[in-house]
């Protein structure tokens, strides 16, 4: 095989990914109109800003509405005269204790904050002051509800749970059971375990149809065993994803040369709920064509000690050479169809090293050196 020039593989490496290895999707929205549905689900919005925009929206809610409110006391105390009659005994104050906008605001953080120094207060010589308070802590209640709840939801969100979900580095791609088969393996950090752990996988790839439109970045499921269950993962130890390469998949024609020249992208969405909150958390990441090997295997990562099963993390990413052939699946199949049709008649005569070397099958491999459990 002709190696790529420095050129193309630099072109490779600068491809740019649909989705990160750490699961950040590179999509950026823009030129969006309608900006009001932002509006319309607010709590939402707040959540999704980044911590310094949060503590920003967090704190200016409880400023802005401390400054306001401490303007009406202010302007409704010196409307009222009770600023100019301060230290009169016969005067009725409404609010008493008043003398500037900085005290009318210290009324306003005291009233809003339930603080009640005992100096400055509402008094019951005026109505507008009682509706006033009433109403600042309304809107305080409802401010108090919205923060925290949102600061609770900021804090607790799944996303950070996301981060000691981890995947292999590379696809492998080899012969399992007969079948050439795409895998890579997931693990959990923490022992406490995901509940109802679910795998699925996308291949991301442009195309063109026969009619000749264009399709960018074009979604197509992989297999990773939805029909028999397998996608539903135990993960309570590392696990080895595996893609049987059959008729259905969109790489039943993919060999080792032809991988060298494609371009896609494999993203794989891992989705559980979080045994400590109940809530859905979503892991993810890619694999570009030039992070699949071909030809290899994982190496084991789990031993027998102590009476319990050790998992060595070190040898996560761990892979060794296995012997596999270079053609697709499609190659393979067909050439084992011919083969077993053969075989009863006259073809069935040939010396088998020469049948052999002219149909290379995954079931004529031979086996990898036993490695520990």
């Amino acid at each position: 095989a002709v190696e790529d020039s420095p050129m193309v593989q630099a072109g490779k490496r600068q491809r740019q990914r649909y989705v990160t290895k750490v699961g950040k999707c590179q999509v950026n929205l823009g030129n969006i109109q309608d900006k009001k549905r932002f509006l319309s689900d607010i709590f939402t919005t707040i959540v999704d800003l980044k911590y310094r925009w949060f503590l920003f929206v967090f704190m200016m809610c409880y400023i802005i509405t401390w400054v306001v409110f401490g303007f009406i006391y202010f302007l409704d105390a010196w409307v009222r005269g009770d600023i100019g009659h301060q230290g009169d005994p016969e005067w009725q104050a409404c609010i008493e204790n008043v003398d500037g906008f900085v005290s009318a605001l210290l009324l306003s953080v005291e009233s809003q904050r339930t603080i009640g120094y005992g100096t400055r207060m509402v008094t019951a010589n005026c109505a507008e002051g009682v509706i006033l308070l009433i109403a600042q802590s309304i809107v305080g209640s409802m401010i108090d509800a919205m923060m925290v709840g949102c600061m609770f939801v900021k804090i607790s969100r799944p996303k950070k749970r996301a981060q000691t979900l981890i995947f292999s580095k590379n696809c492998v791609i080899s012969c399992r059971d007969e079948k050439l088969c795409l895998m890579f393996r997931v693990g959990d950090l923490r022992e406490s375990h995901m509940v109802d752990a679910k795998i699925r996988a996308k291949l991301i790839k442009s195309r063109q149809t026969a009619e000749g439109e264009f399709i960018p970045l074009e979604q197509s499921e992989l297999n990773l065993g939805y029909d028999t269950g397998e996608d539903r993962l135990f993960l309570v130890e590392p696990q080895i994803i595996c893609h049987v390469i059959n008729r259905h998949s969109p790489f039943w024609d993919m060999s080792a040369e032809s991988l060298r020249r494609d371009q896609f992208e494999i993203i794989i969405i891992l989705e559980g709920i979080v045994e400590a909150t109940g809530m859905t958390c979503q892991a993810r990441t890619s694999y570009t064509e030039d992070e699949i090997l071909w030809g290899y295997r994982f190496e084991p990562c789990m031993s027998l000690e102590k009476g319990a099963f050790q998992v060595d993390y070190s040898r996560f990413e761990m892979t060794f050479e296995v012997q596999t052939p270079a053609a697709s699946a499609k190659e393979l199949h067909e050439l084992k169809e011919l083969d077993h049709v053969f075989s009863g008649g006259t073809l069935g005569r040939l010396d088998k090293e020469e049948e052999e070397a002219r149909a290379p099958q995954c079931h004529g491999l031979s086996p990898a050196p036993p490695h520990r459990l």
